[in-house]
């Protein structure tokens, strides 16, 4: 009975010490330190309305938008996952292969310009929130045709919402499609003409 006792103090102490001190304590740092972040980094649109986390990427369709990366999982955050192809796989040279011819004729891009890979291939997760600065860049001209202002200030837009690599070394350099869209529309307003399925902002 005294060792079953001493063994019953221990998994309650043990309880209170790593399943409520220590998580209480670990929110309570986070909360204050950094709120946005520890609450999902959620974002909000021009009206206050939530439209999504900058953690979690989206779909968009519409010309007016930064466009993600491409998605095996449909941008379903509950179904994260990549396509499983191996590099080797005739499915996936062909979609890539489609990806490409439709990625320049949707933005103009010339035929001895390369398209970045991330503009043609899906991450891993399949809810990549960014896109590489390259990708962003070959998206401006149509973007600024489609909300009929001067390239010039969609690129400065998209500048201002790229990010450098963690630290100086981790990562690559980087645009979050989502922030990023968000300032589009607080700059420019939002297109009068939304294309079906361009994302959450078309609310």
């Amino acid at each position: 009975m005294q060792t079953f006792i001493v063994a019953l103090r221990a998994t309650l102490v043990t309880l209170v010490l790593t399943g409520l001190l220590y998580p209480l304590a670990v929110t309570g740092v986070a909360q204050l330190v950094f709120p946005h972040r520890a609450n999902g980094s959620i974002l909000v649109d021009d009206k206050g309305n939530e439209v999504g986390s900058q953690l979690i990427g989206q779909g968009f369709a519409d010309p007016a938008y930064l466009h993600s990366r491409p998605s095996a999982s449909s941008y379903d955050a509950a179904n994260s996952s990549g396509t499983n192809l191996a590099p080797t796989s005739k499915k996936l040279q062909g979609a890539i292969h489609d990806a490409i011819a439709a990625y320049r004729s949707e933005n103009g891009v010339a035929p001895d310009i390369e398209v970045p890979a991330d503009a043609v291939t899906s991450s891993a997760s399949g809810i990549d929130p960014d896109i590489s600065r390259e990708n962003a860049a070959l998206q401006v001209a149509r973007i600024a045709r489609a909300r009929g202002v001067a390239p010039e200030r969609v690129a400065a837009i998209i500048e201002q919402h790229a990010a450098g690599r963690e630290l100086g070394l981790f990562g690559e350099p980087r645009v979050n499609v989502l922030e990023t869209n968000l300032a589009l529309d607080r700059t420019f307003g939002r297109p009068t003409h939304m294309a079906a399925g361009s994302g959450s902002l078309a609310r």
